[in-house]
């Protein structure tokens, strides 16, 4: 396919899991990527990967969290391959699985920077170069676990909470201009974030059990999410804006249980 000949994208968190996934896919769909993370050997390895499958794609060592980076990272999509049409936020974090009451602040506010302020950053900075251009399409990556109790730790879903709520806002302050803001909301899926959780169900024997209370009775892959970020890249979901799609096997639409016999 080639829905994104002719465009160029940035993707953060681009050295690995749902970043890596969709700079594979939007290479192949025709766009060229610039990759960016805070570690220059992953972001190498995307780009060979994108290269070797015919590709174009480089990389762009930065700080999501920072703006001067994000500024910088904009800059350098724009003189390296002369324009900036997608933007995928998809680098944040996760913390670990501590009692509420042993909690702090500074995890919090962590969360919140890794989370909130690299997607604003990325509103920010590309959305105002794509106003000028009059078209553009910024994606954030949040989560299920922002929708309800229980689907991460508190500190990682208030955050992402706050991605979903940053959708709508952003794409409600680029009205009018051609700018296209939504987030997408991954289910349980195989990533650097959840590696251990996957790796300690295989040693169990259990792997197939993850993701089996989705209707889907499967856990998520970084190409269900790349199929999906390539979508919203293209012209393809034009008329798609300020929206949250779970990418989720169904798991939001019901109230998980265990299965049990009448």
């Amino acid at each position: 396919m080639d829905r994104l000949q002719g465009r160029r994208a940035i993707i953060t968190g681009g050295g690995s899991g749902m970043g890596r996934a969709s700079a594979l896919r939007f290479a192949a769909e025709g766009a060229k990527v610039v990759v960016a993370g805070r570690t220059e050997a992953t972001l190498r390895e995307t780009v060979v990967q994108v290269q070797a499958a015919g590709g174009v794609a480089d990389l762009f060592v930065a700080d999501a969290t920072v703006e001067s980076d994000v500024a910088a990272l904009v800059a350098f999509c724009l003189t390296r391959f002369g324009g900036l049409e997608v933007f995928f936020a998809n680098a944040g974090n996760t913390d670990s699985v501590v009692p509420f009451f042993d909690q702090t602040p500074d995890t919090w506010e962590r969360m919140y920077r890794d989370n909130v302020i690299s997607a604003f950053l990325a509103c920010k900075h590309a959305g105002k170069h794509m106003a000028a251009q009059g078209r553009g399409s910024i994606i954030l990556n949040s989560s299920t676990g922002s929708l309800r109790a229980n689907g991460g730790t508190q500190a990682y879903g208030a955050a992402k909470a706050a991605v979903n709520h940053l959708a709508m806002t952003a794409a409600n302050a680029l009205a009018g201009t051609g700018v296209r803001v939504n987030a997408i909301l991954p289910g349980l899926t195989e990533t650097g974030l959840t590696q251990g959780m996957f790796d300690w169900a295989r040693s169990k024997g259990i792997e197939g059990k993850l993701g089996a209370l989705t209707p889907m009775q499967r856990s998520g892959t970084v190409q269900d999410m790349a199929g999906v970020t390539a979508f919203l890249a293209s012209d393809d979901s034009a008329y798609v804006d300020g929206q949250l799609i779970a990418v989720d096997g169904g798991i939001s639409s019901t109230h998980p249980a265990g299965r049990f016999k009448l």
